[in-house]
C-alpha cells in the first residue's frame, strides 16, 4: 500500500471521512461536488437546461459518493478514479433522463452581456455538433480523457490520478486521440490548426 504523502488529497480526505472526520467528509463533498459538476456540465452542454442537469448529476454523485463511502476500499487506485467512475454513470443516467422528457418552455435564459448574432449561433452549433459527432467516433477511454483534460479543464496529473494513469501516458494518450480527430477531421475534408 501507497504512503499517506503518496496518496492524492481526495483519497486522504476520504479516508479521513470513512473514519468519522465530519471536516474531512464537508472538504471531500465540496470537492467532489465541484468536480462532478465541471465534468457533468461538460458532458451534458449540448442537451437543454444543461447547468440544471449539470447540478443534479453532481448532486447525485455526492449522495452516491456518501452512501457508497463506508464501502470505499483503498486498494492503491485513487478516490478520484471511484469518483469518476461514478460521474459516468450518473451523467449517462441524467442523459436518458432529459431526452425521455419535455422541455419547458416558461424558463428563459439569463441575459448575457453578449448576444451572439443568429449566424453565430448557427455556426458555433454547427461546429459544437461536428465536434460532439468526431468525439463519439472515437473509444470510449480517449473520449473520456479529453473530456477530462479539455472540457474539465483536469492537469495532466489529475487526469492520470482519475483513470489510473500516469501523467506521461495521459499526455501520449491525449496526442494520439488528438491526432485521431485531425484525421477524422482530414477525412471529411476540414483542415486543422496547424
Amino acid at each position: 500500500m501507497e504512503s499517506t504523502s503518496a496518496r492524492s488529497e481526495l483519497t486522504v480526505l476520504a479516508l479521513l471521512a470513512q473514519e468519522g472526520d465530519a471536516a474531512a467528509r464537508e472538504q471531500l463533498l465540496t470537492v467532489v461536488h465541484d468536480r462532478a459538476y465541471r465534468y457533468s456540465r461538460a458532458r451534458l452542454q449540448r442537451f437543454p437546461l444543461a447547468a440544471n442537469a449539470a447540478e443534479d448529476a453532481a448532486q447525485e454523485v455526492c449522495v452516491a459518493v456518501l452512501v457508497a463511502l463506508p464501502k470505499y476500499d483503498d486498494r492503491g487506485l485513487p478516490f478520484e478514479a471511484f469518483v469518476y467512475s461514478i460521474c459516468a454513470r450518473k451523467v449517462a443516467d441524467v442523459q436518458r433522463v432529459v431526452l425521455r422528457s419535455a422541455v419547458p418552455t416558461d424558463e428563459l435564459p439569463e441575459p448575457t452581456n453578449h448576444v451572439p448574432s443568429p449566424e453565430e449561433q448557427v455556426v458555433g452549433a454547427d461546429e459544437a455538433a461536428r465536434a460532439w459527432q468526431l468525439l463519439g467516433r472515437l473509444p470510449e477511454h480517449q473520449r473520456e480523457l479529453l473530456t477530462l483534460r479539455i472540457a474539465v479543464g483536469l492537469s495532466a496529473e489529475e487526469t492520470g490520478r482519475s483513470l489510473g494513469m500516469t501523467a506521461g501516458s495521459v499526455r501520449v494518450a491525449q496526442h494520439r486521440a488528438l491526432a485521431k480527430l485531425r484525421q477524422l477531421l482530414a477525412a471529411q475534408g476540414v483542415r486543422g490548426r496547424d
